[in-house]
Formats: C-alpha cells, sequence, structure tokens
C-alpha cells in the first residue's frame, strides 16, 4: 500500500467521557468525568464528545450534565461537542457553551422506531429547529448515522440507505456528520460503500468514521476509510462505550489502538500515545476492568518491564 494515497494528518474525537460511559450501571462521579475530560487535552485530543443533554429517565449517568460542563478547564483551540436529542435538549445545551452539538439519525427504519419510536425521515426532521437554532447561536453542528453498515434488527444496511440519510441531514443544515458501524460488524469493503454514499453529499473535510469493535474489524475498517481519503474518526480511550440498542455490540474502538495504526503510517495526530494509555488505564481502573486497549495495555506493559530491568540491579 503507497502512503502517498493517506492524508497528511488525522483529526480523532474521542467520545469517550458520553458514548463510553453512558451505559455504565454504576454512577460515574462527575470529577472522575472531568477529569477525565483534562487527561484527554493534556494527551492532545483537540475534540471530546464530554456529555448528552437526553433526559436522566433515559441516560441516569448523563444527569450531571451542567456539573461537567461547568467544572471544564477550558483550553483554547479545544472544541468540546454534547449531544442533545430536540431543542428542549438543546436550551439546556446553549447555557453551558459547547462548541458544538451532535444529532443522530440511523440508516435503520427498525432501529430507529426502537432507539426513538419514529421513522428515518420524522427524526430528522424533529432535528430541522434544532439545527437552525444551534447555528443560529454560533455553534457547530454533527450529526452521527448510526447502524450505516449493519443493524441488529435488519441484517445489513444498503449504502443508499445511509447516502438518503446524509442527504436529508444535508437538507437541514449539519455541517458535517459521522458514520458509525453501530453494531461492529462491518468490513472493509462494506464500510467504504457507506463512505462513499455520504461523500456524494459531504466533502472529505466533512466526513468521519466511527466503528465498534465486535467483530474485530475496527482498525481494518479505520485503514480502508483512510484510503479513501477520510480523515476523521471517533474513538474512545481504552474502548469504552456500547450500544444499548444493540445486543452484543462491544465497546468503540480504543482511541490508544487508532493512534498507534496512525503513528504507524506516520501520520501526525498532536496525539501523545504514552499519556493516553495512561489515561485509558487511569478510567479502566475507576471502573473497575483492565482497559480495552490492546495497544494501550501492551505499551505500559513494555515500559513496566523496562523500569524492572533498569532497576533490578540497583540496591
Amino acid at each position: 500500500m503507497s502512503l502517498a494515497c493517506l492524508p497528511a494528518r488525522v483529526r480523532l474525537v474521542d467520545v469517550s467521557p458520553r458514548d463510553g460511559l453512558q451505559n455504565e450501571r454504576q454512577p460515574v462521579p462527575t470529577e472522575v468525568k472531568i477529569e477525565l475530560v483534562h487527561r484527554l487535552q493534556a494527551a492532545g485530543l483537540r475534540e471530546i464528545e464530554v456529555t448528552s443533554y437526553v433526559s436522566p429517565k433515559w441516560v441516569p449517568q448523563m444527569a450531571d450534565n451542567r456539573a461537567v460542563m461547568a467544572g471544564l478547564q477550558r483550553q483554547p483551540g479545544v472544541r468540546y461537542a454534547v449531544l442533545v436529542p430536540n431543542l428542549k435538549g438543546l436550551e439546556a445545551a446553549l447555557a453551558d457553551r459547547p462548541d458544538e452539538i451532535v444529532v443522530f439519525g440511523a440508516a435503520s427504519e427498525a432501529f430507529s422506531q426502537r432507539n426513538i419510536n419514529c421513522s428515518i425521515a420524522e427524526s430528522i426532521e424533529r432535528f430541522a429547529p434544532v439545527v437552525e437554532q444551534a447555528r443560529a447561536a454560533g455553534v457547530a453542528v454533527r450529526g452521527a448515522i448510526s447502524c450505516a453498515v449493519g443493524c441488529p434488527y435488519e441484517g445489513e444496511v444498503a449504502p443508499a440507505r445511509v447516502g438518503e440519510v446524509a442527504r436529508r441531514f444535508k437538507a437541514i443544515g449539519v455541517q458535517r456528520v459521522d458514520v458509525a458501524d453501530t453494531i461492529g460488524v462491518g468490513t472493509p469493503r462494506k464500510v467504504q460503500r457507506a463512505l462513499e454514499a455520504v461523500l456524494a453529499h459531504y466533502d472529505l473535510d466533512h466526513v468521519s468514521g466511527h466503528f465498534h469493535d465486535t467483530y474485530g474489524q475496527a482498525l481494518a475498517n479505520t485503514l480502508a476509510a483512510l484510503q479513501l481519503g477520510v480523515w476523521n474518526f471517533q474513538s474512545s480511550v481504552g474502548g469504552l462505550g456500547g450500544c444499548p440498542y444493540a445486543r452484543g455490540a462491544t465497546g468503540n474502538v480504543a482511541t490508544e489502538d487508532v493512534v498507534y495504526l496512525l503513528h504507524g503510517l506516520g501520520l501526525d495526530t498532536g496525539i501523545d500515545l504514552e499519556a493516553l494509555a495512561e489515561t485509558g488505564a487511569w478510567i479502566s481502573e475507576r471502573l473497575g476492568r483492565p482497559s480495552g486497549s490492546r495497544a494501550g495495555r501492551a505499551l505500559l506493559a513494555r515500559r513496566a518491564v523496562a523500569c524492572g530491568a533498569n532497576g533490578g540491579g540497583q540496591r
């Protein structure tokens, strides 16, 4: 594979504070969520999905959204995004000054009905006033297209349906879109077809990949997207997160693993991989589990061995 066909740089959005933590059964303390954001930005992340403004009835883990946003020590050049489901959520979010809001739509009718109890067309039309008001307030808007490759209820999703969601997003003013393999069933060519359908409506600078690793294909799918020129991706430190509506879906691809791949390809991320691995281990320990990042675990294990070897002869 020639590196000449790959983008020169890559931008990552770490979604662990929101997508990674939202389905944790035990409450995660507000101060831990805030520190996670601070550690991510210290490691070099310049886009972070912080929280959501969904009703606490449905997502109790995000009930402290305002406290989390208020506690951030914001850094210049870092974009702080939040997910909003409707106008009420937007109104609450705007008071906390996000740089970007995220709206969402599925490429599967069955998933849309089970997730938010309406059709794809209805779901996106409901977001039209949300997008309008956000942009009027000077807040950027990103749209997430879930089930862009496969659906837990319908099976394989046709690329044309993914393109139709992108077209509808574009029509209501969404500025950039995420192509999400929500249940992690994608393979490289299927992912490329979904991305190509979206690229008929958005340019390369405004399309991103969001891959889950259920079948161990997330890094291969990332490389497949890079080969198309896509240079924006979402990932989650420690591989945290999943989808409560998609049975069997494992976590997002780990940010550490993606960065290890990108650095191996000679691509610029601006991210300190060692600091990122430490962050993945730290938040995983707070959640009572090992990090889901293979690269993160390997890097820290190698460092521990090196420290042991260096210190073994000292008295």
